[in-house]
């Protein structure tokens, strides 16, 4: 069964596409009684305060019209920022080598909280080299990952 992030995926996609963006994903969290859900989008060149106001119309318009939540909700439509969400394998193959932070469903030697270097994605297993060590996580144990940026000096 499809989640709800994964229907309104298949909702926007040629929309976000026709808008020349790319959908980088999409979080869905509910805070209270009000669900926010977050569509991220990145663009060649980066995307501007425009491209949101763009994406934001059309997906609020196409979520009106199909009704996939009943309750109130909250639509934000932003870049994807320096600390990147990481929704697909393709996005972590795209990564190799940088810094990544991972919470995982369910603890890996006790820890649900992994950060370090992405070394490898093989199949759909993901490799973090952590304090000269690597672990190998199942894709479908990451709840959810992100780049950690490193600012220089």
């Amino acid at each position: 069964m499809a989640t709800l992030e994964q229907k309104i995926q298949e909702l926007i996609q040629d929309s976000v596409d026709a808008l020349d963006c790319e959908l980088v994903g999409i979080e869905c969290q509910r805070s209270g009684r009000y669900l926010t859900v977050r569509v991220y989008i990145d663009k060649q060149g980066g995307v501007s305060v425009d491209d949101c106001a763009d994406v934001s119309r059309e997906v609020s318009a196409i979520m009106d019209v199909e009704d996939l939540i009943a309750d109130k909700y909250n639509l934000e439509v932003s870049s994807p920022g320096l600390d990147r969400p990481l929704f697909t394998l393709a996005h972590y193959q795209r990564f190799i080598g940088q810094d990544v932070a991972i919470h995982l469903r369910v603890p890996v030697s006790d820890r649900r909280k992994w950060s370090g270097k992405l070394e490898s994605v093989e199949g759909d297993v993901i490799t973090l080299l952590v304090d000269d060590n690597p672990y190998a996580f199942a894709f479908g144990n990451i709840q959810k990952g992100n780049i950690i940026y490193k600012f220089e000096h």
